[in-house]
């Protein structure tokens, strides 16, 4: 098994240790007694050790710390996306998909749900298919959406924390094809079915990873603030209709 550079480093520190104090016991034995060459074999014994506490342990403690405040701030992000235009986009794509109906029935999330209903639902929706079929109005309007959010968009692909999340980048590379590829059209009312069906491509792509980002997101609120979740729930984009007012 390879080790890592952390692993090897950890053994070597330990190894010069025991090295420190293997030459201190030979040559002053255990006699207890305790001289000035003696407590610099000690100093030096344990310096090692120390090295392995900061430099190692607390600087992954840290690390760790750094990262789940890298992962609060992405969440935050992606729930203004969805705010801003995401549920938006979901309802428009997903009012031409013949199939919505198993995928709204899939995500009917409750403020109930734990994490073992979000697996399942994970499970269900892998094996959903997502083919919305959008007309040329459909296509004029999630066009208009995207041209709409081009800045929001920009500043999202510019923020770090976004591009290390694999799904996010993703999708916003996705999202970003299918606005150049919408944009590149003049009158998409005049477009062959052809050019409609690969659009429909596009859409259907972004279609996928966005409802799955959107479940992910719906977990998140679940585990961690039931209130926005609450509101969520109401705004739902797979709802056939949105009704935010509190009725039960």
């Amino acid at each position: 098994m390879k080790l890592t550079w952390e692993q090897r480093l950890i053994i070597a520190l330990i190894c010069i240790s025991v090295l420190v104090y293997m030459i201190k016991f030979i040559v002053f034995g255990d006699d207890g007694e305790s001289n000035t060459l003696s407590y610099i074999f000690n100093s030096l014994g344990f310096l090692p050790i120390n090295i392995l506490i900061v430099t190692i342990i607390i600087n992954r403690l840290l690390s760790m710390r750094a990262k789940q405040q890298q992962q609060e701030k992405m969440k935050m992000v992606i729930g203004l996306f969805f705010s801003e235009m995401g549920s938006r986009l979901l309802r428009l794509i997903t009012s031409s998909d013949p199939d919505a109906g198993v995928i709204r029935d899939t995500l009917a999330v409750h403020k109930t749900w734990a994490a073992e209903d979000f697996s399942q639902a994970k499970q269900q929706l892998a094996s959903c298919r997502f083919l919305a079929s959008p007309s040329a109005a459909d296509l004029i309007e999630i066009r208009n959406l995207l041209e709409k959010h081009h800045e929001f968009l920009l500043r999202l692909i510019e923020n770090p924390v976004l591009l290390e999340h694999n799904s996010i980048s993703k999708l916003l590379q996705d999202l970003f094809h299918l606005g150049e590829e919408l944009a590149s059209r003049g009158n998409i009312a005049d477009l062959p079915e052809t050019d409609i069906a690969h659009l429909a491509g596009d859409v259907n792509r972004v279609y996928s990873q966005l409802t799955f980002v959107w479940l992910d997101h719906m977990e998140y609120l679940a585990a961690n603030y039931p209130y926005l979740l609450s509101l969520s729930i109401r705004k739902s984009p797979f709802t056939l209709q949105c009704d935010v007012v509190v009725r039960e």
